[in-house]
């Protein structure tokens, strides 16, 4: 596992522009922007039980992030990890959380289903590349 740069772990900590890759089952790539956060070693994300993302990732749980930084987004983390846990423990928490970083207003369901299934995904990283700040 790779140690978490202090400037990587401030940007998961606020609410930067976040994309997630994973592999469908045809071997083509399948990106999602998404809301990302930590816990100071991992990449977490919260997703839905029943979306694509989360069917890849339980096929295959190789997946490449790319965190942006909000005030300049020419510059960003792009990681190589694995996921290691796919948990509901602690998702309708965490994805309020989420919301108030990034909106500032409680979590209301996109998708207007509200008994959807949160589902948290950590992330183990395996390779960092920084791209530079200006």
């Amino acid at each position: 596992m790779t140690e978490l740069p202090g400037r990587l772990l401030a940007l998961l900590e606020g609410p930067s522009p976040c994309l997630l890759a994973t592999v469908n089952p045809d071997g083509s790539p399948q990106l999602t922007q998404t809301w990302v956060d930590t816990d100071s070693t991992h990449i977490l994300i919260n997703t839905v039980q029943g979306h694509r993302k989360l069917k890849n990732i339980e096929r295959d749980p190789r997946v490449a992030v790319s965190i942006l930084d909000p005030d300049d987004t020419a510059s960003y983390y792009s990681v190589r990890g694995t996921v290691t846990s796919t948990s509901t423990d602690g998702a309708r928490d965490s994805i309020d959380r989420l919301s108030r970083r990034y909106t500032g207003e409680p979590y209301r369901s996109y998708s207007g289903n509200d008994a959807e299934v949160r589902v948290l995904l950590t992330i183990r990283v395996d390779a960092i590349i920084a791209q530079p700040w200006g």
